[in-house]
């Protein structure tokens, strides 16, 4: 029989449902705002005391107003830290696993792939990915298998819309967050490491220097853990040593120190040299554009010329393969 205090605790669960199932987003977003207040930083014994055992309905019936109003992201960040509540919770492997089964990753994805969506919200979102995927190899996999059937098939759904979050981003907390999930989906990830190392590699050629800088870092690290390199790696890696920000040069040279011990040496090698001496193809000079194009092309095949021969000084230390 239960005691007076769990039936107190059912009766307040209870009229708190009923509240939250009769209100609108108004009263909706009030009933967040004091869950948040009285409940961050619980764990999940805690949180099933909270709700009488009965967490897992709160959860379900948030994870469906998100899915519902996600689009207008008038409440968006107050309802995704909400969700970030019982999945940051010790012990809360049993909510992650609702929160797959009822759509939650997909939907996360569905937030970040909105161009309406603001920066902030997709730093939750990434925040919440990151945490699932620090769960466990399986919840790695279920990331990375939502697949697109419009894009190329090496690549999934669920790592191009984080990369893109990466590339697009004028927020660096947002991009940094970005970068650090990818990290966590290569780690401990033997079924779509790969992938990972591939989706970094084609975003070389981005057009923002601290996106690339943080793709070369990441590039380091999962370089070690697929053991072998790419042969698509080199043409965008030689192409960043024409780049007049410095941190994505040192990036590149160390990305470049790191491939020596790899098979693609040798290339690395040969295109470092031609780089040595740079065509002026395509490039029409009429008189009156002559000075004009000189000063234009002349800066940045300099330092590519600096950074090809620093590069293959670095090379020419490693014993051949």
């Amino acid at each position: 029989m239960s005691t007076i205090k769990e039936q107190a605790a059912i009766r307040k669960v209870n009229a708190f449902l009923q509240e939250w199932d009769q209100g609108n987003n108004i009263v909706r977003s009030r009933m967040l705002a004091a869950f948040l207040r009285q409940n961050v930083g619980k764990t999940c014994p805690e949180l099933e005391t909270e709700f009488a055992q009965v967490a897992s309905l709160f959860l379900a019936r948030l994870t469906s107003w998100i899915r519902f109003t996600y689009m207008s992201g008038t409440y968006l960040g107050l309802q995704l830290k909400a969700v970030g509540v019982f999945l940051s919770a010790s012990s809360s492997h049993r909510y992650m696993i609702e929160f797959l089964e009822v759509g939650g990753v997909l939907t996360l994805l569905e937030i970040l792939g909105q161009k309406e969506t603001r920066d902030e919200d997709k730093t939750e979102a990434l925040y919440l990915l990151q945490m699932i995927s620090n769960a466990g190899q399986k919840f790695k996999e279920f990331i990375c298998e939502s697949h697109d059937i419009h894009r190329d098939s090496y690549v999934s759904n669920g790592l191009r819309v984080i990369a893109e979050c990466l590339v697009k981003s004028k927020v660096e907390h947002s991009q940094e967050t970005a970068r650090v999930l990818l990290e966590s989906l290569a780690h401990d990830n033997p079924k779509y490491h790969r992938q990972v190392y591939k989706c970094l590699i084609a975003l070389l050629p981005c057009n923002s220097p601290k996106a690339q800088q943080l793709v070369l870092q990441t590039l380091r690290i999962v370089q070690e853990i697929v053991k072998t390199a790419h042969p698509s790696i080199v043409e965008p890696l030689l192409n960043l040593l024409r780049s007049s920000h410095l941190e994505v040069q040192y990036e590149a040279l160390e990305l470049i120190k790191d491939l020596k011990q790899y098979e693609v040496r040798d290339s690395l090698l040969k295109g470092l040299v031609a780089l040595l001496k740079p065509t002026m193809e395509g490039i029409q000079r009429h008189e009156i554009l002559e000075e004009m194009t000189t000063m234009t092309v002349s800066l940045p095949v300099c330092v590519q010329q600096a950074a090809a021969a620093k590069a293959i000084s670095i090379l020419s230390t490693c014993t051949p393969l």
